[in-house]
């Protein structure tokens, strides 16, 4: 009696692990600096990393390199949906004049994998779905949203523009209550919520009483989202990840510009109620670029290993084997370090001296290297291979880590 009272119960609890789904929102709140977060009050941001975590997380690529990105919106927005920085995606500027699709975002990764997927979005601003994402467009992959809710900014019958610019405030409750709606009553598997009135009071007012309204705002425009996701996870026995984040922080002299690589323009942050953070997570530094590969683990979206070798984030939850690449030119070596994580495996040293990747084609990678992974180095002799660039990836057991050298001549 006893042995089949326990499979009985092995069975139920099997088809309640079976039916759990797992869902993601990510949201983009413009032009907050970590600095403001922090001290300011938001408790749905508290409550929610309650449940998961708060942490810094830089934007801009890597100060002085070849990757080094604008921290202007648009661009940011593209270096979080595709996981790269801005020397791949080609999103230079707010006018997004020629974004390179060769560079998958989340959603086309996801509908890829299964297009029975729902994905969502929801925008103050029409561009992020028609141009960043390229809604139908053959070559950012045919996708469309199964839910789509953005282009107010363009309505000024509903939505009269005022010189205070309330009326983005206005836009951004409509977006967050369509949002929630659609949350709680169709549970899409991917949604992206973005929120533009911070940036513009921020522009407007700096470092003001005003910025910070905004903010205060915002957050408890999240709290409206968390209580959707909550009732879904409660009544549904659905699995979601919540991640916050901003795109750009603000110039320290007034708080009203931003763009360049100062401390305080490159400060953003990460909310989020993962439960399986790691040590990238925990030690850093986090960048925005890191939500991708999170969201793809998370949703066990499969990245084919040529994408995978292009992603410059680093999944902050879940097993990682080594973090921080770096590289460095010694005449005629290549001199490539990392930091393990695990301590034992090895890891595969790949060079490729051609980007084809970026016009659509494939660059042949060859194995130049093998080494313990807790040995932290590898050199390469490239003195017989000339080139103006020299892409490294670092395979490990658990994730993926890419450099690049670039001459100043190919830059």
């Amino acid at each position: 009696m006893m042995i089949r009272l326990l499979l009985l119960l092995a069975y139920l609890f099997a088809g309640i692990s079976t039916y759990s789904q797992k869902k993601v929102v990510f949201v983009i709140a413009d032009g907050i600096p970590a600095d403001v977060v922090e001290k300011l009050n938001t408790p749905a941001l508290k409550e929610i990393a309650k449940t998961g975590g708060y942490t810094r997380a830089f934007v801009g690529g890597e100060r002085g390199t070849y990757n080094q990105t604008p921290t202007i919106s648009a661009v940011s927005y593209n270096s979080i949906i595709t996981g790269t920085w801005v020397n791949k995606h080609n999103v230079w500027g707010n006018n997004i004049k020629a974004p390179n699709y060769s560079y998958w975002n989340i959603f086309r990764f996801f509908k890829m994998a299964d297009p029975s997927k729902k994905i969502a979005i929801f925008s103050s601003w029409l561009d992020n779905r028609t141009k960043l994402v390229g809604e139908g467009l053959p070559q950012a992959g045919n996708i469309k949203f199964d839910f789509h809710f953005d282009g107010l900014e363009l309505d000024t019958i509903a939505f009269p523009h005022d010189k205070q610019e309330e009326f983005m405030h206005r836009i951004d409750e409509a977006v967050v209550n369509k949002a929630a709606d659609v949350i709680k009553n169709n549970s899409p598997d991917l949604s992206w919520v973005y929120l533009e009135y911070t940036d513009d009071m921020g522009h407007k007012h700096g470092d003001s009483k005003e910025f910070y309204s905004a903010v205060e705002k915002m957050d408890n425009q999240m709290g409206r989202l968390w209580e959707a996701i909550k009732f879904r996870q409660q009544q549904f026995n659905e699995d979601w990840l919540f991640i916050i984040t901003t795109d750009h922080g603000r110039d320290s002299a007034t708080g009203k510009n931003h763009g360049g690589q100062s401390d305080r323009e490159r400060r953003g942050w990460i909310v989020n109620n993962a439960r399986n953070l790691n040590e990238h997570y925990r030690e850093g530094p986090i960048s925005i670029v890191d939500i991708l590969p999170t969201i793809a683990r998370f949703l066990e979206i499969p990245i084919p290993r040529n994408q995978l070798m292009e992603i410059d984030g680093i999944p902050f939850i879940g097993k990682i084997s080594a973090v921080d690449p770096a590289i460095k030119m010694d005449k005629e070596k290549l001199k490539v370090n990392w930091k393990a994580i695990q301590k034992t495996g090895d890891a595969k040293i790949w060079l490729a001296v051609t980007n084809n990747f970026k016009s659509g084609s494939l660059d042949n990678y060859t194995l130049v290297g093998t080494v313990p992974l807790n040995k932290e180095e590898a050199e390469i002799d490239i003195g017989k291979i000339p080139s103006g660039i020299y892409k490294i990836v670092i395979e490990t057991p658990d994730n993926f880590l890419n450099r690049w050298w670039v001459s100043k001549k190919t830059e």
